[in-house]
């Protein structure tokens, strides 16, 4: 089984940023971000997460974050990245925190945005009722709905073209239900909150207070329990505030990346793992 990557960025001896998306899983995800990282002189990876978009198979029942962590090595592996600086959304920014505890060398820096440590009893009721609306109306619904967890209501209205060309992309590329609700299944087990002590790479924690999916105290309980975290808390711009409020995340995003580069000397690649497919752009 193969992972879609794609590597972005002319030197190949720039310093890394790692993307990881939330549940969808997508490297597109990452557009509002590309250009300006790209200008700065990162080289950038972005990939599809498997059992996702380009990245197709069957994930089992039990699949964890430990897992996708895993796939995170491969993926470094094969676009020979030594160490990254990870950047991820809500399921990706679990995805960091596990590789960080798992595999500490290969990253240098975290920026999660609006992720938690351990579940919480709203984001509970909201994964409960996207289930039961994929069991009783089907992916169509399920997808429509995606926004509504996504996207301040005033944002959606305003950019209602792009929203409903992203409904349409996630019918077409839906990963099956079985695969949704694995992933589904591991982000609700993830559970790091005793073991935050234990991440010390420098972390910016980036968060909306309008994020209906996931309180914005949990990313309060990451910024206290992380002992090198700092924290952006914006008002306005929900669960996916990077792309609707892309103007304001941008320049704090490159900011702190710009930071690690003063204070570490970090390797960059190995060789690339041929097993892996990837595209350079």
């Amino acid at each position: 089984m193969t992972l879609h990557f794609e590597v972005h960025g002319v030197d190949s001896d720039a310093p890394s940023v790692l993307m990881s998306s939330g549940l969808g899983g997508s490297a597109g995800f990452w557009r509002p971000q590309l250009p300006g990282l790209v200008a700065a002189g990162w080289r950038v990876v972005v990939y599809d997460q498997r059992g996702t978009n380009r990245s197709p198979g069957v994930l089992p029942d039990d699949y964890a974050i430990a897992d996708m962590a895993h796939d995170v090595v491969e993926v470094l592996d094969a676009s020979g990245t030594a160490r990254c600086h990870l950047v991820g959304h809500a399921l990706g920014g679990l995805v960091g925190l596990q590789l960080a505890l798992d595999a500490p060398e290969r990253v240098a820096s975290l920026v999660l945005i609006n992720a938690w440590s351990r579940p919480n009893p709203h984001s509970a009721r909201c994964f409960d009722a996207r289930i039961a609306l994929l069991a009783g109306s089907g992916r169509r619904a399920y997808v429509e709905a995606q926004p509504i967890f996504l996207y301040p209501a005033a944002w959606s209205a305003a950019h209602a073209e792009h929203v409903a060309a992203e409904v349409d992309h996630a019918y077409d590329n839906f990963p099956g239900d079985a695969n949704l609700l694995a992933r589904i299944g591991a982000l609700r087990a993830f559970d790091v909150d005793a073991r935050l002590g234990d991440i010390g790479v420098p972390t910016l924690v980036a968060t909306a207070t309008d994020d209906v999916l996931v309180p914005w105290t949990c990313s309060q309980r990451l910024a206290d329990g992380l002992p090198n975290a700092t924290m952006d808390r914006v008002v306005h711009g929900g669960h996916a505030h990077n792309v609707t409020e892309a103007d304001a995340f941008n320049p704090v995003l490159l900011k702190f990346l710009a930071q690690q580069t003063q204070q570490q000397k970090q390797p960059t690649h190995n060789q690339p793992d041929a097993t892996f497919s990837g595209q350079r752009k």
